[in-house]
Order: C-alpha cells, then structure tokens, then sequence
C-alpha cells in the first residue's frame, strides 16, 4: 500500500483518473508476457507529458519509492513485473509519432507508439521500420528498446539497437537526459547503445528517433521442409556458409507448425519434422538470383521439399504463421514459458537434440521456434499452473536450456531481457568482477536503485542465494560455482 502522504503528493501532480491506487485497478499490472511471477503494485501513474513523467520521477526520488516504468506489457522476462511497495509509471498514452522526415529518413515518436504503427505511418513515403517482432501489432517502440527487440527480418537489418539513433529520457532524480542524435555517432562514450537494452534499470524513456529504411522492391520466402530438426538446424548454417545474407532465417519444430496451421492455415507441411522460412528481398534481379542459390543450397542440405512464394499474398501467408506462433501455442495449452537464448549458429542442430532430451527428462512438451538465422532460439514449454509440480519443472526444464546455451559458447537472452526470470543464469554467464562493473554502471544513473528494482543485474549476495539453494538442492557439483 503506498504511504498516504506519498499518495497525497502523487495525486496533486496527476489528473485524478491517473493516480491507480485501489485493488482492482492495480491488479491488471500485476504482471507482463511472463505471467508466471505476479505482484500487486502500490499505485500506477499514468501521467500525460514528460513534465508529468518529470513531476512523478523526483517525487518518487525524494520519497524512496520503487518505480517500474511500463509500455504495453508485452515483455516476457518478466522486465515490467511491479514492485509491490512501488509505482507502475505507465506510457500507454505517450502514442503520438511527432515527425517522419522522408529526407532523412527518420521518424521521432513517443514511446507508447505501437511497432507496427511506424511502419504503418511511414508507407507512403516508401519506407518501413525494419526490427519487426512476433508482437509488433501490440508491443511498444519504447519497449522495443528497454529490451533491445530483434524480430524475424532483423538477420539482414539488425535490431533494435541498429535502427535507434536517438533516446531522449528521464533519470530518477527528475534530470532530462539525450543519448544519440541525428548524427551517425556522437561524442564520447556510446551511451546510445548501452540504453538499447538497459531494460528500465536506467531512465524512463520518453522519445525516440529511428531510422527507416527503403520498402525492398521485391521479397520472396522459401518455405522447406525436412524431414529431421537436426538436418534443418544444419540447414541454417549451410545458408550462411554459402555466402547468402536473407532478410529472414526462421525455423520452426513439427509442434510448432502444426498448432500453426490449426490457427492461421499457412499451408505448412504438416508431415514434415521441421520447417524452415528463407527470405530474400531486394531488387527484382537480384532476388530471383539469391532466391535460386537458396533452393540450391537448401536441397542439397536435405530438404524434402521447397516452395517459393508467387506473389506477396503468399509471401504474407507463410510469414503468418512464424508471427502467430505464441498465440496459436497458447490455444492447445493452459499456459506455455517462451524461453529466450542465443547460441552459435553451428551448435543449432546439438542444441535441438539435447532440447528434445530434456523434453523426455522433465515430461513437458516443447514447441520450438528460432530466429535461426542469428541463433536465437525461442523454445515455448507447454505446461498447466494448476497440475501440482507442473511450475517448478517448468522452471527447472527452462534453467537447463539457458545453461545448455552457456555451454555451447552462447548467451542467455537474445532480446527478452534478463528481467526477473534469468536473473540465475546471470550468476552463470558472468563474474563476480563482471556483475559488480554492471552495478556500478547501473549505480552511476540510479545510486539508490529505484528504477525497476531487483530486475537485469543481480547482487552478489543473490548470487550467492542461488548457489546455496541449487547445492541445497542436489543439482550443483561444487558451493563455489553457482549453477542453475
């Protein structure tokens, strides 16, 4: 509950209908994507203006109050999980794209405007904002960019971070902070990049710049299939090795493709082990001599079968299916858990087997999709929250696929974030030393770690907490090396 005189103070900065303080107005953020982990806020502002977001901010400072700031919620780290003492600072009406400069190739928008609405906004002049997440008709760019979001294209036209010239902000304290410009660099160190990702921890982001990118002339997706996971993760690298650079590399298991095509009727394969999309886009020549080589390279790695899209309609309708992956997983189980690592393309064909193994060991069905092209894989763990131990193994089988990424040389995120869900796996990934440089950096924006605490970058101590509880548990060889 939040302290009555911090109340009083909030609400004569704020439009009374912008102050949430009652249950059952709080309750609805309780939680993001990730619904696994749920807490109730003290109270959620909605302010306006960045004058408001100012007001709130130094208020929240000089009383020591949490603030989690929050877009549309689609985050699946749990990266806008309230605290329960804390304010909620919503952006849901920081919607407006103030300029789109054709010239430049620019737009500014606020936070709370929609992925897909960029696009959107910016067709007439020919142009589109290229990192294109699953989410993209619901996630925020503001959110795009506490997370560093990549999506199916972003192989070919980088993420989030690649498509963001400019981060305009509010520290803690209330102080209005730029980080970028219109130019291509700027003086001193890359602040930009090191806020593309920074997933809240360091200021509350109230307008971007991104760049826009020229509409390709023309793109067409190859659809293969094949009759073995292993052989398409092989695939992926055979494509790569061939000198070929697609806008968009995905693969998708049989599970995948088949909750699918129940849901959208992509007209996937149903029969195949595994699918792969391959796009190429550009000029209408060079397409139909990038999308020769791809046919080439995919049938000699053992696709049984390849269709190339014949019209944009078609084009659309195979990538529908990749987009509506979550949402079709989430109509053939009460609940599911989107894992979110990065390994070395090569390690794609080992790392689905062993996937399937743990599939076996912990009695969980598992969808997988990737971002294969960049190795970023998105396994989806199907599972019921109200079948007695179904959560914990849950928790243990998603553990054991971020370590299984440590392992093979990769990382335990790719564009979800840390959050609260992978705050273990950071215990494994870094050093001590290495976590205490991150807590001085986040300590240099927020000394009094008030902007979205407890998320992205653990203490040493709860480091230590994992260790002693994972030993406890029979799953550690050694006290010293905490593990998951």
């Amino acid at each position: 509950m939040l302290d009555s005189n911090v109340h009083a103070q909030l609400a004569a900065l704020l439009p009374p209908s912008a102050l949430l303080t009652s249950p059952e107005d709080t309750r609805p953020y309780e939680c993001d994507g990730l619904t696994i982990y749920r807490t109730v806020p003290a109270a959620v502002a909605i302010p306006e203006n960045e004058s408001q977001v100012v007001a709130v901010l130094k208020q929240c400072y000089a009383s020591r109050v949490p603030v989690v700031a929050r877009g549309a919620g689609t985050s699946l780290s749990g990266g806008a999980m309230p605290d329960k003492n804390g304010v909620v600072l919503s952006l849901a009406k920081f919607t407006r794209i103030v300029a789109i400069d054709p010239l430049a190739r620019t737009a500014i928008v606020q936070p709370g405007v929609r992925n897909l609405a960029i696009t959107e906004a910016a067709a007439p002049y020919g142009l589109f904002y290229a990192p294109d997440p699953s989410s993209q008709i619901a996630c925020t760019i503001g959110g795009n960019v506490a997370e560093n979001a990549g999506g199916v294209h972003c192989l070919k036209y980088g993420l989030t971070v690649h498509n963001v010239r400019r981060v305009r902000g509010v520290l803690i304290s209330g102080e209005i902070v730029e980080f970028g410009g219109d130019a291509l660099d700027s003086p001193g160190y890359d602040l930009l990049a090191l806020i593309n990702g920074s997933e809240g921890l360091l200021a509350v982001i109230t307008e971007i710049t991104v760049k826009l990118t020229p509409k390709p002339q023309q793109a067409q997706v190859a659809l293969a299939a094949f009759d073995d996971l292993a052989g398409a993760g092989a695939a992926v690298s055979a494509v790569i090795s061939a000198g070929i650079v697609p806008s968009g590399l995905e693969l998708m298991d049989q599970a995948a493709t088949r909750a699918v095509e129940e849901f959208v009727h992509a007209r996937y394969p149903l029969d195949a082990k595994a699918v792969l999309l391959v796009e190429a886009d550009g000029m209408a020549e060079e397409v139909a001599s990038e999308m020769a080589e791809i046919r080439r390279v995919l049938a000699d790695a053992g696709a049984t079968e390849v269709r190339v899209s014949k019209d944009e309609a078609e084009r659309l309708l195979f990538w529908s299916g990749r987009k509506a992956a979550f949402p079709a997983i989430g109509r053939i189980t009460p609940d599911y858990y989107c894992m979110d690592g990065t390994i070395p393309r090569k390690a794609l064909p080992s790392v689905l087997a062993r996937i399937e193994e743990l599939s076996v060991q912990f009695g969980l069905r598992c969808a997988n999709v990737f971002h294969a092209g960049d190795g970023n894989l998105h396994p989806l763990i199907l599972y019921d929250a109200n079948a007695e131990g179904e959560v914990a193994r849950t928790e243990a089988f998603g553990a054991a696929i971020l370590e299984l990424c440590i392992e093979v040389g990769g990382t335990i995120t790719g564009e979800h974030g840390v959050g609260v869900e992978k705050l273990a796996g950071m215990c494994v990934q870094f050093s001590p030393g290495e976590l205490e440089r991150f807590l001085a950096i986040k300590a240099a924006f927020d000394a009094n770690a008030l902007l979205n605490p407890g998320k992205g970058v653990p203490t040493l101590h709860r480091c230590a907490e994992f260790g002693k509880m994972r030993v406890h548990q029979g799953n550690l060889p050694h006290p010293d090396i905490p593990r998951f």
